[in-house]
């Protein structure tokens, strides 16, 4: 009698007479090794200072990203190449217009950025849009899907609009925000749009940065004095109405009149500059043109009384302040020993046996003492 083997189709059992089941043929592997192998032979070897510094001062927009990238990234290695790049680049930056925006939540800022920004553009700008958002973790900030509603923006050759860092402090996405700004200005555009996104510190984290800052209202969304923070509104160069259109229009109007007057109550600037309020609809462009004539107005006036170079040599300086204090503050927190003596303070002063001032004056004597 025949033997069956176990492994074969149960149909080729000679007791199935008139049947015949070929064996099946073995899977192919998911991916083709000798596909796999040239990917691997194709991947580009990592771009050196050099690369990166004249691929960007080229106006090369990938290598920008790339260079973003680095910026962005919390590994010392890269962190080390990026500074090296932001410090060969950084004498071609400065020659940009860097523009603050913040506004209410539903003041339509992506629609407002991509009108403004397709404005710029016709007039033969090169416009990056950025942003700072430290919070988008937890609240997905608008900047995220900004690719997606500035589609006619995003599609230009002469835009760039780059997310900030999905998480992390305030400080720290800010200063690489800045840095950002340098490598930007060092591609060749010459206007760059800082987005907040989130609320509170952020906005003066923007106000630091930039040489003009604009806030963006609704009207008729009740009282339009309420809800926005003095300091906001004393920061600002200009306040836009946007939505100034159909039936909403009489409302901007008489908003505007309610800023203008708010305004008024403000000591005067610095800049000698008058903090105007105009209307606009950005989606139906309209008003767009002025706000743009208003902003350049600006740019006159503050480089003819040397404001406009006093405010960015001030700003350089509180942003290296401002770097020495979050490297140190990384640095302390980083550290093994003061990690578990963190812990161990902590408790003690939850328990109420250790004062929260003597806490952290025991920690920074730690701290100081096996510093390296």
């Amino acid at each position: 009698m025949a033997t069956f083997d176990d492994h074969d189709h149960v149909e080729n059992n000679p007791a199935f007479k008139g049947l015949k089941v070929n064996k099946g043929v073995a899977s192919a592997p998911s991916v083709n090794p000798d596909a796999a192998k040239r990917f691997l032979k194709k991947r580009k070897p990592q771009l050196s200072v050099d690369d990166f510094v004249k691929g960007v001062l080229s106006g090369n927009v990938t290598i920008l990203s790339q260079a973003v990238t680095m910026v962005e990234s919390a590994k010392p290695e890269h962190q080390k190449i990026a500074q090296q790049i932001i410090e060969k680049c950084l004498p071609h930056s400065g020659k940009s217009i860097r523009l603050g925006i913040t506004g209410v939540p539903g003041a339509g800022k992506s629609t407002f950025i991509e009108s403004l920004g397709m404005h710029i553009i016709e007039q033969g700008g090169k416009l990056a849009v950025l942003a700072i958002d430290p919070s988008s973790e937890r609240s997905k900030g608008s900047i995220l899907g900004d690719k997606t509603r500035m589609e006619k923006l995003s599609g230009e050759q002469d835009a760039y609009i780059r997310p900030s860092p999905s998480a992390g402090s305030l400080g720290g996405v800010a200063r690489k925000t800045r840095e950002t700004i340098i490598l930007c200005e060092a591609a060749g555009f010459d206007t760059i749009f800082i987005e907040t996104v989130g609320v509170g510190q952020s906005e003066t984290a923007v106000h630091s940065m930039v040489d003009f800052f604009l806030l963006l209202m609704l009207a008729g969304a009740g009282d339009e004095l309420q809800g926005i923070k003095r300091g906001i509104m004393e920061m600002a160069d200009a306040i836009a109405i946007n939505k100034a259109d159909g039936s909403n229009l009489q409302k901007a109007t008489l908003a505007q009149t309610e800023y203008k007057s708010a305004l008024h109550l403000f000591p005067p600037t610095k800049s000698e500059w008058t903090p105007e309020v105009k209307t606009c609809s950005a989606l139906y462009h309209e008003g767009i043109a002025e706000i743009w004539e208003m902003l350049n107005k600006y740019v006159s006036l503050t480089k003819q009384n040397n404001y406009w170079n006093n405010n960015r040599r001030s700003q350089a300086k509180y942003w290296m302040y401002e770097s020495i204090n979050e490297q140190l503050k990384d640095h302390f927190y980083q550290r093994d020993d003061i990690k578990q003596s963190l812990a161990e303070n902590e408790e003690l002063v939850l328990n109420d046996e250790k004062s929260s001032f003597v806490a952290a004056k025991d920690l920074l004597e730690t701290y100081f003492k096996n510093i390296k």
